[in-house]
């Protein structure tokens, strides 16, 4: 089965494609696009990684599920399409980055520009059924997303991971801590954001700094 994604990925994951678990996961996504509304457009599944080629990925930031309502999803977590309002994880985000790297709060939601800085957005699931937050968990996105964690963690070096709440976190038993960076914080939501586990991790200042020690270019929050 031939999977639309970035080359230097599809090198890199062709044989998590080959596997049993993601030929039947492509069928189950396939008919879930054809008989019901869902989410993100089929051209934009893999859009984190078109947006942030495998050698070039940097920082990754990891979400859950993608947004189920009408054209919030773009491919990569916590961003919406331009146009669209912020929902409140991001605004959170956009908030601590205001008071951390001293940054306007943006009028567009989407991530894409960090993306092609080399910041790899990934949900843990790639696909969602319209207004059923988590519908298509469990049928074989996290195997497949778990191996991209641990394909970055083995084949690059230096890669800073920002595990935001309990379900990022989890992940971080599949990063080889010796050779990256694990940054970690209360996720941006408003339960965890008001219960002042999100404001004032200066996740984004910290990233910086990590990749200046590497020689490595800073983002552009």
């Amino acid at each position: 089965m031939d999977v639309n994604i970035e080359n230097s990925w599809k090198a890199q994951l062709n044989n998590e494609f080959k596997k049993t678990y993601f030929q039947e996961l492509a069928i189950f996504v396939k008919q879930e696009y054809k008989q019901n509304t869902c989410y993100p457009k089929g051209k934009d599944i893999f859009s984190a990684f078109d947006h942030c080629p495998f050698q070039e990925t940097k920082v990754v930031i990891i979400g859950q599920d993608p947004y189920h309502g009408p054209n919030q999803a773009n491919g990569l977590c916590f961003s919406v399409k331009d146009g669209i309002p912020h929902p409140p994880s991001l605004v959170n985000i956009f908030k601590e980055i205001k008071t951390d790297v001293e940054k306007p709060y943006p009028k567009s939601g989407n991530l894409e520009c960090w993306a092609d800085q080399g910041v790899l957005l990934l949900n843990a699931t790639l696909t969602v059924r319209a207004h059923q937050a988590g519908s298509h968990q469990k049928k074989g996105w996290e195997q497949f997303t778990d191996a991209v964690i641990k394909t970055v963690s083995s084949e690059l070096e230096g890669v800073v991971f920002l595990l935001w709440g309990g379900f990022a976190k989890k992940k971080s038993s599949l990063i080889d801590k010796s050779k990256h960076h694990i940054l970690t914080s209360g996720h941006p939501s408003p339960l965890s954001a008001n219960r002042g586990l999100w404001f004032g991790n200066q996740h984004f200042s910290k990233t910086n700094g990590l990749l200046a020690q590497m020689g490595k270019e800073p983002i552009d929050w």
